[in-house]
C-alpha cells in the first residue's frame, strides 16, 4: 500500500520531547499542531463523529484512539473494540439479568435471517476463531453506540469482513440512531513491524499493562537467570515481572492469513467514494527521516547488559531499522507523530 508521509517536523521547534512522559506529550502535541487541536476541540463541542478504525492486527489501532481522546478530553471520545464486545457476551449469557436485557433487546431491535434462539445458540456454541453474522454483529454495535450518546466514537474491528465493508457505508442509516458524519481511518503498518511487536511483548500479569522488551520498555529492568526481565512500573503493582503470552515467540507465524485478510479490507476500503478516509502510515524511509521527522519520533530499539561492577543493568538504545512493505529500509513511528497525521488530516476532512 502506498500511503503518503506525512511530515511532523516544524520550522522553530528545537525542543526534544520526551514521548512517554504525559505532560511533555502534551506540551508536543500544542508545539507541532495546537492550530489544528484547537479547531478540533472547538467542533466536537456542539458536534460528533463516528470512526472506523482499519488497520492489522496489533498495528495501534487502540493505542491511536486513547491518545486522540487524551489530546481532546476523554469525557468527549469513546472507544470501543468490536473484538472486546463480541468476548464479553459470555459474561452477559452467564448473567441471568444481563441475559434477560440482552434477549429483549435483540427482539426488539434485530432484523435479519437468523431467530433470537438460533443466535443465543450461535453466540453460546461459537468459536473464537468464527466470525458472527454480520446482521447481528450490526444490532450489536448498534446497542453500544446508543450507549454513547454525544460523544465523538471509534470503532475498532469493524468492518472486519468484505460484505461488511459495503454495511459500513450505510451505517448510520441502517442503525437509525444518529446523522452524524463518519470517516474511514486506515492504518498501514508493515508485517515486518507487526512481527517485533508481538514477538517481544510482555504483559503484567496484574495490570494487563503492555510492553515490549525491544522496543517500549518500562522504567525497571531485572537480570535473571542470564536473561533481562521487565518489571511492571504501574505503582498498585509493586514491580511484579511481566511475562510473555504464550505463542507471542512465533511472531505473526500464527496470524498470517488474518493479515493477510485485514489488508484486502484496507484495500478494498481505499476505493470507497463519499466517505472521508484519512491514511495513516507508519513508516518513513531511512533516507527520507531527516527531513519529515524528528529523531525523538522514531522508534528506537534496546538491548541490555549486566555491569558487574555496579551490579545493574545498562540500557543500551540503538536506531532501530524494518523493511517496509516495499522491502525498503525504514524507520517505525511512535505513536505520537501518527496520532499528528490523523488530526491534523481529520481537520481537513470535516473542512475546519
Amino acid at each position: 500500500m502506498n500511503f503518503p508521509i506525512f511530515k511532523t517536523k516544524r520550522d522553530g521547534v528545537d525542543k526534544k520531547f520526551n514521548l512517554a512522559d504525559p505532560k511533555e506529550r502534551q506540551e508536543y502535541f500544542r508545539a507541532k499542531i495546537g492550530d489544528d487541536i484547537d479547531k478540533l476541540k472547538k467542533h466536537i463541542e456542539n458536534n460528533t463523529f463516528i470512526v472506523y478504525l482499519m488497520g492489522k492486527k496489533n498495528s495501534g489501532k487502540g493505542t491511536y484512539a486513547k491518545m486522540f481522546a487524551e489530546i481532546m478530553g476523554s469525557d468527549k471520545i469513546e472507544h470501543f473494540s468490536v473484538g472486546d464486545m463480541i468476548r464479553g457476551l459470555d459474561e452477559e449469557l452467564n448473567d441471568k439479568e444481563k441475559r434477560e436485557a440482552l434477549v429483549s433487546f435483540l427482539k426488539d431491535n434485530y432484523r435479519g435471517w437468523t431467530s433470537v434462539d438460533d443466535i443465543l445458540d450461535i453466540l453460546e456454541g461459537r468459536s473464537t476463531q468464527s466470525l458472527l453474522p454480520t446482521d447481528l454483529i450490526l444490532t450489536l454495535i448498534k446497542r453500544e453506540v446508543s450507549k454513547r450518546e454525544k460523544k465523538v466514537i471509534f470503532i475498532d474491528g469493524f468492518p472486519r469482513d468484505m460484505d461488511q465493508i459495503s454495511y459500513s457505508i450505510f451505517f448510520r442509516d441502517l442503525i437509525g440512531y444518529r446523522e452524524d458524519p463518519d470517516v474511514f481511518v486506515l492504518i498501514d503498518v508493515p508485517n515486518n513491524v507487526i512481527d517485533e511487536r508481538i514477538k517481544w511483548r510482555r504483559i503484567c500479569p496484574l495490570c494487563k499493562t503492555s510492553r515490549n522488551i525491544r522496543l517500549l520498555p518500562t522504567s525497571k529492568i531485572r537480570h535473571k537467570d542470564g536473561d533481562f526481565v521487565l518489571l511492571c512500573d504501574n505503582p498498585e503493582c509493586e514491580e511484579v515481572e511481566m511475562i510473555a503470552k504464550e505463542g507471542d515467540e512465533k511472531g505473526i507465524e500464527p496470524i498470517k492469513e488474518r493479515l493477510e485478510t485485514d489488508e484486502k479490507l484496507i484495500k478494498q476500503a481505499l476505493s470507497l467514494h463519499g466517505i472521508p478516509k484519512i491514511l495513516l502510515r507508519n513508516t518513513i524511509p531511512v533516507e527520507l527521516a531527516n527531513e519529515y521527522a524528528d529523531d525523538y519520533e522514531l522508534t528506537p530499539g534496546y538491548s541490555y547488559k549486566w555491569d558487574e561492577e555496579k551490579n545493574e543493568v545498562v540500557i543500551e538504545e540503538t536506531s532501530w531499522i524494518v523493511k517496509d512493505g516495499d522491502d525498503v529500509d525504514s524507520h517505525s513511528l511512535m505513536a505520537p507523530p501518527v496520532v499528528i497525521s490523523l488530526i491534523s488530516q481529520m481537520v481537513d476532512a470535516f473542512n475546519l
